[in-house]
């Protein structure tokens, strides 16, 4: 077994007190240097249904964007995919991708498959339990300000190239329900309520076991 000899030990011993501190004490500075020009370089994107308005702010709550928008057609927080609901909550941006080539068909019209459906840009954002939800742009500026799409939100293309300009990857998504949402999400949740009472339960339960024996 090799042991050290002393001027050895106190080598090591030098270098424990002395440098590695010191090493730690240049990771914490670079980490919260990291840290700090990320939150500098920070913004917050607020979505209000009731105005149909974007709102872009720094992380000073300086305000750099406002943008008229179209949102799904649907009133209330979003529950499942197709219901043509516009999520509701805080939510943080996974990806920002080019939609210029993209295609869309919106069922409500004969027009089969439009180029240019999303604009030129696609911001995606983590819905849990959705996949295909973000911020986009258009091919029908005349729907901007009205209920119109299929859950995301839309803006116009050249306020969208704007807005990708000025966000990132910390950047945060807030939707916010107007009154109409918020009766709609009220109503939804005394009839989910209404539907798990004992009594409902057993009704259902009585309708089951006579459908089976009728067959």
């Amino acid at each position: 077994m090799k042991i050290f000899s002393h001027p050895q030990r106190n080598k090591i011993a030098f270098f424990i007190v002395i440098f590695l501190p010191y090493l730690l004490f240049v990771s914490l500075y670079l980490w919260h240097n990291k840290t700090v020009n990320e939150i500098r370089g920070s913004t917050f994107v607020i979505i209000d249904k009731s105005n149909y308005t974007l709102k872009l702010f720094k992380y000073t709550g300086e305000l750099i964007q406002e943008s008229k928008i179209a949102y799904g057609k649907n009133a209330g927080n979003k529950r499942k995919v197709g219901d043509l609901k516009t999520p509701e909550g805080v939510f943080n941006i996974l990806s920002v991708e080019d939609a210029s080539e993209w295609e869309h068909d919106f069922k409500d019209d004969t027009l089969g498959k439009i180029k240019g459906a999303y604009g030129p840009y696609f911001i995606r954002i983590n819905v849990p339990g959705q996949k295909g939800i973000g911020i986009h742009g258009t091919h029908d500026n005349n729907s901007i300000g009205t209920r119109a799409s299929e859950g995301c939100i839309r803006m116009k293309n050249e306020e969208l190239l704007e807005l990708v300009k000025k966000i990132n990857s910390s950047s945060v998504v807030a939707i916010i329900p107007g009154v109409e949402d918020q009766l709609k999400n009220i109503d939804s949740t005394s009839t989910k309520l209404k539907n798990t009472t004992p009594q409902n339960k057993n009704k259902e339960s009585k309708k089951a076991k006579n459908k089976i024996n009728k067959n």
